[in-house]
């Protein structure tokens, strides 16, 4: 890889060195046929499942960010072994994120810094990352991320089957034009002031055409046109003012879909604010949306878990060899075992119902 051309603008607070283009990428590392089937399956089911025609409980469970490719593709081979016991009743995704937005400072996530030694080597961190949701893709399980700079969506969307936009971001201009570009179904989080409104705005703009100025596949700066994106949807997340997974706030996000003629169907996190980060909880919050909609509220048509191969996390510290395996460094996720037995109980629960 030829990433060492450098270049350095008197005045100007940045340095900049050549980075391969997205389709140079892809070239290197092609999707597989086994791996096209299974985002083209998984984003055709989404699809399905947004627009009323399909009854399955989407449920998107993964750790809250990706650092050890080894512990990823061995939580994928639980959740793939997992999904050959359950029903038709819950259409499973792995959560594999690879950016992750910060308050203030911290590792920004895989593709930013993927050796955890602040040696920020992208390139490499862009590769690993394709190589990884190929991996994932290849075993039969589709995967959902979060896209957090645009740019970085030409080197990974063809192995994504749902993409969030985060709370931090929902409100962004770019990150709505960038969500209408995308063929993915996509789902805008409420505002951490708990605000569902800009998110309804964030799917409204998705879904229109827009045309901007921004990196083609071809890594030159273009003009990009977008076709707008039919799969646009709301996922509840809590916020500042604290959770929004019960019932009456469900009926309250609805109605604000309505009012923004919208199809009142939304995914609900049961992290962050709904657990207010709290893995322990995050258990019982999954409980109550899964009967809420076993009792027959249907505008719930998903749910997401942070959940990773043993609970709770750890912190980064100065030596990446001391990290526990298969723990968290960024929000603390429920363990596997717990993982396991309520996606289980949640299949047996849609049954009875």
């Amino acid at each position: 890889m030829n990433t060492q051309q450098k270049s350095h603008v008197e005045g100007l607070g940045f340095s900049s060195s050549h980075l391969f283009s997205p389709l140079e990428l892809v070239d290197r590392v092609p999707r597989t046929a086994s791996a096209a089937d299974t985002v083209e399956q998984a984003r055709e089911t989404i699809h399905k499942i947004l627009q009323g025609e399909d009854d399955r409980l989407i449920v998107i469970a993964g750790p809250c960010s990706v650092h050890d490719e080894a512990a990823a593709l061995d939580y994928a081979q639980k959740l793939s072994e997992l999904r050959d016991k359950l029903s038709d009743k819950i259409y499973l995704v792995m959560r594999v994120y690879f950016e992750k937005p910060r308050t203030t400072v911290g590792w920004k996530g895989f593709i930013n810094d993927p050796y955890l030694n602040q040696t920020y080597d992208i390139p490499m961190g862009l590769e690993l990352g394709r190589r990884l949701l190929l991996q994932i893709n290849e075993m039969g399980m589709p995967a959902a991320t979060e896209f957090l700079d645009p740019v970085v969506p030409h080197y990974i969307e063809d192995l994504v089957s749902w993409v969030a936009i985060g709370a931090r971001t929902t409100e962004s201009q770019t990150h709505r034009q960038m969500a209408s570009a995308i063929g993915i179904p996509v789902g805008f989080k409420n505002g951490t002031d708990g605000s569902c409104q800009t998110a309804v705005d964030g799917i409204l703009s998705a879904n229109r055409q827009h045309s901007y100025v921004g990196t083609g596949p071809d890594g030159h700066v273009c003009v990009l046109r977008t076709d707008g994106n039919p799969d646009g949807h709301l996922v509840l997340r809590g916020g500042k003012q604290g959770p929004n997974y019960d019932s009456a706030s469900v009926k309250s996000a609805c109605e604000v879909l309505e009012s923004g003629g919208l199809p009142t169907r939304l995914v609900i996190d049961c992290s962050h604010g709904n657990s207010n980060k709290d893995h322990e909880r995050q258990p019982l919050v999954f409980e109550d949306v899964v009967n809420q909609r076993a009792e027959g509220n249907s505008s719930i048509v998903g749910i997401m878990l942070e959940s990773n191969i043993n609970p709770g996390s750890q912190s980064l510290g100065e030596d990446p060899d001391n990290l526990e395996y298969g723990v968290s460094i960024t929000d603390a996720c429920v363990g596997w075992e717990k993982t396991k037995d309520i996606i289980g109980w949640a299949d047996r629960r849609l049954n009875e119902s």
